[in-house]
């Protein structure tokens, strides 16, 4: 098993983070939302992008999109979180 999370990083959340992947370690929701953050090329940028987004963990929702506070869920080794911004159509 891999010891960090592998984050993708769709559309303008790339553009800010300036990669369209990372690599963070495993923990709760925020902690690696924060690691992505702080390897952010625009911080800024990222953070007003981040506060639009989906994210989901393996395939399914964890936060975004009327979700409850899931700031909290654990992000296990191994795992892939989803960053997805707003997209028009969905």
């Amino acid at each position: 098993m891999a010891a960090e999370v592998r984050v993708r990083l769709f559309a303008a959340a790339a553009h800010a983070a300036g990669s369209d992947e990372v690599q963070a370690a495993p923990g709760e929701l925020r902690e690696v939302l924060a690691e992505v953050q702080a390897q952010a090329v625009d911080r800024a940028r990222f953070d007003r992008v981040l506060a639009q987004c989906s994210v989901l963990c393996d395939g399914l929702l964890t936060a975004g999109a009327g979700e409850a506070d899931s700031s909290t869920a654990p992000i296990p080794a191994g795992a892939t979180v989803d960053v997805l911004p707003p997209f028009a159509g969905g």
